[in-house]
């Protein structure tokens, strides 16, 4: 299934592989497309400069994406380096890798001397090792998920997720009784009662369909607006109470307020008519008051309002603040404020991310037109600005933060960023495509004039934009390095002549895109297969009966590889498969990059909702921060499709189903594709 990195290639340089290799450009955009030798143009870059233009390894600064692409490149230039083949024995033995490395690495000092890394990794030691004026030097990294990646960063690991710190900040914050019944408020109307009405079937108008701050379900939001204000005063009540006298119709009041004897009804358009029950209350002599629309539409009259009906009820001496705390408070939504905290740790990266000044993002985002944002931002202030202090205070420093301190001291220190420049003349950039700002920033502060920049990437392949990646520096690349050179790597020695068509034909759709014309070096009479199922289970068993053909014809399980947009796609398939004890691997096609297979199933390409195309447009709350575009979100699901076309070298079949074809499958020539039922 994937391509093996450490096997030699056995491809020939093409033209225009050499002329990206021997260019002597200052600012070079190597455009390799899918399967046309990228990590090997990239790999004699290297030896090139070392071995004819006399550089020296230590003035060679290569950047990956990844901890893998920065080992892969390690490893085959160790590979060459090896005349034993040891090396080759140890890779595919794959016990001891790591440690072998380094060994390897030590024995052959040039490679050593190399600056192979990923932009976290770069950055880390930048501040490790220069960044004493900017931040401590001994920081932790702080993640939200398990990073297990074998290097430096990994064994500085905070003690604890950035999940679990906002939760403890949170819960401090929440000491402020008005802040702990904000985020109440906000967990309850957004989270829980969304819920409940998911999963809940409206029978008729009078469902109990909203929760108060003390957990009773009311009928509509000014009853909420009542109950929360009785809550917030320590005021205990009943909710729809059983009258404990004889009424000539059954009714029940809407609140009974214990401490003063006295029941209120609020009247709406949902009441019924009031007449009777006043009626009722005054023959039965009980304390009753009743409340109307009116005063729900301004706070400061609700609040007169509701004083002025109950506080001169009370007792004297009544204790009207509640005694409070996060965890009883809180403690019943476990999941729905790990929801929310998820969504706090989302903006503050993406903050980060497209570089933003917080505040003005604050400011934004409280002025929404909508409750609903504006609430989340009053709120996300103060965790965000607390977080940024409790990072600060324990010394912890996240992923994007590694970039943004490194930029930050080279700004403020340019001793420290004349170290870095002076000493790196040639800076090569993998995958250039999947950049960001910070990224893109972080470059132009490292480069100078005499400086060579080699990037190589492919817009065609950018399927990262919600991790912050900006295709336009790609496409522009000239725009943000001026008087580039653009050398265009255009054949795909990967995949036959029908995929790389059926490919070029999708892609073609994309107005945002450098126009490339790809050629296939395989001939193959193998047209693209597209399977229509007239349900689930028949595409299924059609996959099925397709692999035991393959397998029959002498493939192996690893030859065969599944593909999907999102993980639901392949449930079915999974299922069925592990009863039939059918062994193929399953990947989403984000993390199918870089692989490939001689046999391709791309599932699920439906239209609508959950099909692929899905074009989902962020939450309000994220527009705030960057608005959403559905057209370049389209070109982003198409640039998602490529990807996946272009993994098959052999053979390619497209899942869809009946009377519901996907949209990006018609884009694809006839020419190209033999249609199954």
């Amino acid at each position: 299934m994937k391509v093996n990195p450490h096997k030699p290639s056995a491809i020939s340089l093409s033209k225009t592989q050499e002329d990206a290799i021997n260019s002597e450009g200052k600012r070079i955009l190597v455009l390799a497309v899918a399967g046309s030798g990228k990590t090997e143009t990239l790999l004699h870059k290297i030896n090139h400069l070392i071995e004819r233009k006399g550089a020296v390894p230590s003035s060679i600064l290569a950047i990956t994406f990844s901890h893998n692409a920065a080992n892969e490149i390690i490893d085959r230039l160790i590979l060459k380096a090896d005349k034993t083949g040891k090396y080759q024995e140890i890779l595919n033995d794959a016990t001891n890798v790591d440690e072998e490395r380094i060994a390897y690495k030590k024995k052959h000092k040039w490679i050593d001397r190399l600056t192979i890394k990923t932009f976290h990794s770069f950055c880390y030691n930048v501040l490790r090792n220069s960044g004493v004026n900017e931040f401590d030097n001994q920081f932790k990294i702080i993640t939200n998920k398990k990073y297990n990646s074998n290097d430096e960063l990994s064994a500085n690991k905070a003690g604890e997720f950035v999940s679990e710190a906002i939760q403890k900040l949170l819960s401090n914050l929440s000491e402020d009784i008005d802040f702990l019944l904000q985020l109440k408020r906000y967990i309850l109307d957004y989270y829980v009662d969304v819920s409940y009405e998911e999963r809940e079937t409206a029978i008729n108008n009078h469902d109990k369909k909203y929760t108060s701050l003390n957990g009773t379900r009311v009928r509509s939001k000014s009853e909420q607006f009542i109950a929360d204000w009785l809550y917030r005063r320590n005021i205990k009540f009943e909710y729809e109470p059983k009258l404990s006298i004889t009424t000539k119709f059954a009714f029940h009041p809407d609140f009974f307020i214990t401490e003063a004897n006295l029941y209120l009804e609020h009247v709406s358009n949902l009441s019924h008519p009031i007449a009777n029950k006043e009626r009722e209350f005054k023959q039965s002599d009980l304390l009753f008051v009743k409340t109307d629309e009116s005063i729900t539409r301004d706070t400061a009259v609700f609040n007169h309002a509701l004083d002025k009906i109950i506080k001169n009820r009370l007792p004297t001496g009544y204790k009207d603040t509640p005694s409070l705390n996060f965890n009883e408070e809180l403690g019943g939504y476990h999941n729905h404020l790990h929801r929310f905290i998820d969504k706090i740790i989302l903006v503050s990266d993406r903050i980060k991310v497209y570089n933003l000044e917080l505040d003005k993002v604050l400011e934004n985002g409280q002025n929404d037109q909508h409750e609903r944002v504006r609430s989340f931002y009053q709120l996300a202030g103060p965790i965000i600005k607390a977080y940024l202090d409790y990072c600060i205070d324990k010394s912890y420093l996240d992923f994007n933060d590694l970039i943004s301190r490194s930029i930050s001291l080279f700004k403020n220190y340019p001793d420290a960023l004349n170290k870095y420049k002076s000493q790196f003349q040639h800076i090569l950039v993998d995958e250039f495509q999947d950049v960001n700002a910070l990224q893109v920033e972080l470059i132009n502060l490292l480069i100078t004039p005499q400086t060579q920049l080699f990037c190589v990437g492919d817009d065609w392949q950018s399927i990262y934009a919600f991790r912050g990646a900006n295709v336009d520096y790609t496409i522009n690349f000239d725009q943000h390095f001026p008087n580039a050179e653009l050398i265009k790597l255009d054949t795909n020695y990967r995949s036959t002549q029908h995929i790389v068509q059926a490919s070029n034909d999708v892609i073609r759709n994309n107005k945002n895109k450098v126009d490339k014309s790809i050629e296939s070096s395989k001939q193959s009479d193998d047209k693209v297969i597209v399977f229509s199922g007239s349900c689930e289970d028949e595409s299924v068993e059609f996959c099925a009966n397709k692999i035991l053909d393959l397998l029959s014809n002498g493939l192996k399980n690893d030859d065969i590889l599944f593909l999907f947009r999102n993980n639901k796609m392949a449930e079915t398939y999974r299922s069925f498969f592990k009863e039939q004890r059918i062994a193929v691997s399953f990947r989403t096609i984000h993390s199918a990059k870089g692989l490939q297979a001689k046999v391709v199933f791309i599932l699920g390409l439906t239209e609508g909702k959950g099909g692929f195309p899905y074009i989902r447009l962020d939450d309000r709350i994220l527009n705030v921060i960057k608005m959403a575009n559905h057209d370049l979100l389209l070109e982003e699901e198409r640039r998602v499709f490529y990807v996946s076309i272009t993994r098959a070298k052999d053979q390619l079949f497209l899942i869809t189903e009946k009377g519901n074809e996907s949209s990006f499958i018609r884009e694809i020539s006839p020419e190209a594709i033999d249609r199954m039922f």
